[in-house]
């Protein structure tokens, strides 16, 4: 299955047929490991199973108090400021505002605590059995890391890219926001460098000291969708060429 497969260098990694479910290629693709801010996905995942795109959202003070004080990165959100929930989805996918996940699970567990368990339940109902959140971001927390598996998010990757205004948020390269009614304007840009490349279609990065540095990544060729995940990478680089060499290298290739 993986004889002829390009070099991983990521400490996990798995690459999965999206709607057959079929392994391509596992590299300790169960191992439970931080996932920094590939957790995003099932926040936006969770967000939309009890909201509408139009629900507007205030954001508080502490939303973006966490995110600065947390050192994470943020939407550059402001305190006061509404926003829909499809503009917030933006600003939690493209520049990985933690700030954004806090309005968010604030205001959708009711409170983040709430959020959280909601994310865990929706873990168990998806069959991410080695999955465990502790907050809406990835961040680091005094208690310990997240943690997930490679394989677990690949799952996740699939079953987010089935809901259409995930799919088209994390395929969005950049994504302005004009001032108007209640909120200021913005500008986010994807952090996402593998966009760009031929049938590339999202999804998600991430990073922290213990996770080093993850993707979640998707791409079609001839109406067939892979989904992977490469779990702590140490350079940065090398996830976005080493996704696409897999993504090339699957569409070639059937599970064996």
């Amino acid at each position: 299955m993986e004889s002829s497969a390009p070099a991983v260098y990521g400490r996990a990694a798995y690459l999965m047929d999206a709607a057959s479910g079929d392994v391509l290629f596992a590299k300790d693709g169960t191992e439970r490991l931080p996932v920094a801010s590939l957790t995003k996905t099932m926040t936006a995942y969770v967000v939309l199973q009890h909201a509408k795109p139009t629900d507007v959202v205030r954001i508080e003070r502490a939303d973006v108090a966490y995110a600065e004080d947390g050192g994470g990165t943020t939407a550059n959100l402001r305190a006061g400021d509404r926003l829909t929930v499809r503009e917030l989805l933006y600003g939690l996918m493209l520049p990985s505002g933690a700030d954004a996940a806090h309005a968010l699970a604030r205001t959708y567990g009711p409170g983040v605590g709430g959020f959280v368990a909601k994310m865990n339940d929706t873990a168990r109902a998806l069959g991410l059995n080695d999955t465990h959140y502790v907050n809406a971001d990835g961040l680091p927390t005094p208690r310990g890391d997240g943690y997930s598996t490679a394989r677990d998010q690949a799952v996740l990757a699939a079953k987010a890219l089935q809901v259409p205004l995930i799919k088209q948020v994390a395929g969005t390269g950049e994504h302005a926001l004009a001032a108007g009614g209640e909120h200021r304007s913005y500008y986010w840009r994807n952090t996402n460098r593998l966009l760009g490349t031929p049938g590339a279609i999202g999804l998600k990065t991430g990073f922290t000291r213990a996770a080093g540095y993850c993707l979640a990544f998707a791409g079609e060729s001839d109406g067939r969708v892979l989904v992977g995940v490469l779990l702590d990478e140490s350079v940065s680089s090398r996830r976005f060429s080493t996704a696409e060499a897999l993504l090339s290298w699957g569409s070639a290739h059937r599970a064996a």
